[in-house]
This record gives structure tokens, C-alpha cells and sequence, in this order.
């Protein structure tokens, strides 16, 4: 009997993040039916689904805000709990919702640094701040007029970027983005999909939520559907096309799910 040579042998890989067998009720509504998902460093998936398709409570389940009722989440391989925002924040897993909750009236130093601020003999320590500040941004290759700006006057993609920047301030793992090119322009758009392109490149591992499907195929890798609860399909962005997706959303293809 010949044996299989050990450079031929293939393990699938270890996700950066993984929920198994999600489920979720809310009374009499049963939001999630035993749903898997999955995120790898350095991947872009996006979870779309049409309107009450389970996409927001999927990633409520994940930050910690709404714990699913049952499922496993592992993180790097390991089985952990998140029962809370902080949880979540404290394993490596960062939300931006599509509200942003920003401060409009305050610049983006302060913005970023909400909540906790650097001091230096009791009172703010704003050359601090700013330094780090321009550091993030830079990283992020985010392009505002100035970190003193006050964020009412940043156009909507700035303020997505500056929502991101903030999110990866305690350098998570995962990031996780709600809707965030909604109501946006041609050309903030494009910005924003560039900025997830760069959390890409960092090896983080990018989840999207998006009803726009120009979006997703310009900037995923994976696509996940969800429809009614249940996770009806995922495709290779590369393999794929915007009919096989809406298939899979509107239920004309039951089975959409890709073995591959």
C-alpha cells in the first residue's frame, strides 16, 4: 500500500473567527436557524441577505450585544464566551454599526480618543493624542483635512473612516462593518471600499454587511447569504456572479451553498 506523501495531504485552515450553529429567538420570532460563519485573517466576506434575513442579529451575536441562544464562537481556534460588547472587544472583535456614533460637535482626535483620553499631570494630553492619531490615520491611509476638524463638517466617508479608524484602536483581529457605504456618493464610496481594502492587506479579517452588491463584489472575498434565519448559500466572489447571489436572497436557489 503506497502512502500519501505529506506535502500532498491538506488541512482546511483554521478560521480567525467562527460561530457554529447560531441560533436566536426573539418571543415568537426565530431571527437565526442554526447558522455557521466564518472569517479568516486577512479576508473580506460579506453577509448579505435581504431585509430580516438575520444578517444585523448574526453580527449583534458576535459583538456581544444580543448572545445568541445557542452556537460555539471560536476565535483562533480556541472556544470563547461573549456575553458583552466588551467581551467581544476584549477578544479582538470590533463593530461599526451604521450609525457611526460620533460626536459631531468635537474634532476626530477627540472623537477617537472618547472615553479614553491621555492625560499627562491631570489634564488632557493633546500633543499625545494627535501624534497617535496621525499615526492611525496614516496607517489607514485615510485622507482628512485636518485631525482638528470637527466631524460635522467631514463628508460621510470620512466620517465612515474616522468610525473605522476609532474601531482599530485596540488593535483587533476582526472588524466588523454595518452597512457602512449607505447613503454614501460615487466618490466617498470609493474611499470607504479602499479603506477596507487596507484592513484587508493588514490581515484583519473584514466582515460586511451590504445590500449593495456592486459594493460587494468590488471589495469581498466570500460572500454569505442569509434568508429568513438560515444560511442559504456562500460563494467565491471570483466564482461567482450578482445573479447567483440574488438567487440565493430571493430564494430562488434553495441550495446555493458552495462546496468548494
Amino acid at each position: 500500500m503506497t502512502s500519501t506523501p505529506p506535502d500532498i495531504l491538506r488541512t482546511a485552515p483554521t478560521p480567525l473567527l467562527q460561530i457554529v450553529g447560531a441560533s436566536k429567538r426573539f418571543g415568537a420570532v426565530q431571527a437565526l436557524f442554526d447558522v455557521d460563519f466564518e472569517v479568516d485573517a486577512g479576508e473580506v466576506v460579506a453577509l448579505v441577505g435581504d431585509n430580516g434575513a438575520g444578517k444585523s442579529t448574526l453580527v449583534k451575536a458576535i459583538a456581544g450585544t444580543s448572545p445568541p441562544d445557542s452556537g460555539v464562537i471560536h476565535f483562533e481556534g480556541r472556544p470563547v464566551s461573549i456575553n458583552t460588547p466588551k467581551d467581544a472587544t476584549d477578544i479582538g472583535i470590533a463593530t461599526v454599526y451604521q450609525d457611526l456614533a460620533l460626536c459631531d460637535n468635537l474634532d476626530v482626535v477627540a472623537n477617537l480618543f472618547l472615553g479614553h483620553e491621555s492625560t499627562k499631570g491631570g489634564l488632557l494630553d493633546e500633543s499625545a493624542m494627535e501624534h497617535v492619531a496621525e499615526g492611525l490615520m496614516s496607517r489607514l491611509s485615510v485622507s482628512i483635512p485636518s485631525l482638528r476638524t470637527q466631524v460635522a463638517s467631514l463628508s460621510g466617508g470620512q466620517r465612515q473612516s474616522v468610525a473605522v479608524a476609532r474601531a482599530t484602536m485596540g488593535k483587533p483581529r476582526v472588524v466588523m462593518l454595518d452597512e457602512p457605504t449607505a447613503a454614501l456618493g460615487v466618490s466617498q464610496t470609493k474611499e470607504v471600499l479602499q479603506l477596507i481594502r487596507t484592513l484587508r492587506a493588514q490581515e484583519l479579517g473584514v466582515v460586511v454587511i451590504s445590500h449593495n452588491l456592486a459594493d460587494v463584489f468590488a471589495v469581498s472575498d466570500r460572500i454569505i447569504v442569509l434568508r429568513l434565519g438560515r444560511r442559504v448559500g456562500m460563494f467565491h466572489t471570483a466564482e461567482t456572479g450578482p445573479d447567483e447571489v440574488v438567487a440565493a436572497i430571493t430564494g430562488v436557489a434553495e441550495h446555493a451553498e458552495d462546496a468548494a
